[in-house]
């Protein structure tokens, strides 16, 4: 947290696992003491806790589309539990990733994947309300599998369930796959548009691979986007030190390339 902080970041979002215990990576196993410790620690050095994501991975027993209508509410019922601990640590968002926890079955068409996914979701869509906190839909590309693959399923869904606090999460890695400029991914999803992950569809950070950041950056700023931009990597091989700074480095100087000339 020390070493982002000093290099520019401002926020730090958590995937649960990594916070309970190996052999029970659940949010019941953290404990009102630990959360209160991130959430201190985050506070010592002036880090936003932006909320959490990955908040399906490593459990087991959940599922998103499911046509076992036992399993979606013991899912929402796991959901209530990510909400209070998304809460405790002073979060406000809650990325919906978790492919192979929504993933449908061959015999399933999406459409019906789509209506068991807004129905699980609306089971504990008060309690998003009441604690203040956004669920943000992430469509993801079919190399995860194959609900959501694209920016305007996600739309769709979060327009089915119709909740305040269920909106639209965008990927640069997931919108790599779309076959369509991500600049106009953005601008046609910009309504519902709640949290966003720069990355490359390389496993790394932004700018430590192909996607060029400077029109993505100016997309967000044309559609007035106030929201978080969060790095979000899955290879690590570089070390976390050099992901960190050349993330940043990448980030400001997209930043700087779409700022306003006086």
């Amino acid at each position: 947290m020390r070493e982002a902080k000093a290099l520019g970041y401002t926020g730090l979002e958590i995937a649960p696992f990594t916070l309970a215990p190996l052999d029970h990576p659940y949010a019941s196993s953290i404990s009102k003491s630990e959360r209160q410790k991130v959430r201190d620690l985050a506070a010592a050095i002036e880090m936003d806790v932006i909320g959490l994501h990955w908040l399906l991975a490593k459990t087991q027993g959940f599922h998103l589309t499911t046509r076992d209508t036992d399993v979606r509410r013991k899912t929402a019922a796991y959901f209530e539990e990510l909400i209070d601990l998304c809460a405790d640590l002073g979060g406000n968002i809650m990325v919906l990733g978790s492919p192979q926890q929504r993933n449908f079955p061959a015999d399933m068409s999406h459409s019906e994947a789509m209506t068991n996914a807004a129905d699980t979701i609306r089971l504990f869509a008060k309690s998003l309300e009441q604690k203040n906190i956004t669920l943000a839909i992430e469509p993801l590309g079919p190399t995860e599998g194959n609900f959501l693959n694209y920016a305007h399923q996600g739309k769709e869904l979060v327009h089915w369930i119709d909740s305040p606090n269920v909106k639209l999460h965008l990927d640069v890695k997931a919108m790599s796959t779309e076959g369509t400029p991500i600049a106009s991914i953005i601008q046609e999803n910009a309504d519902l548009l709640a949290h966003f992950h720069a990355n490359d569809p390389n496993l790394l950070g932004p700018g430590m691979g192909e996607v060029p950041f400077e029109p993505i950056f100016a997309a967000l700023r044309n559609v007035g986007y106030v929201g978080w931009v969060s790095v979000e990597v899955f290879d690590y091989s570089p070390g976390v030190g050099t992901i960190l700074q050349k993330s940043m480095e990448s980030m400001k100087r997209a930043e700087l390339a779409c700022a306003p000339r006086n």
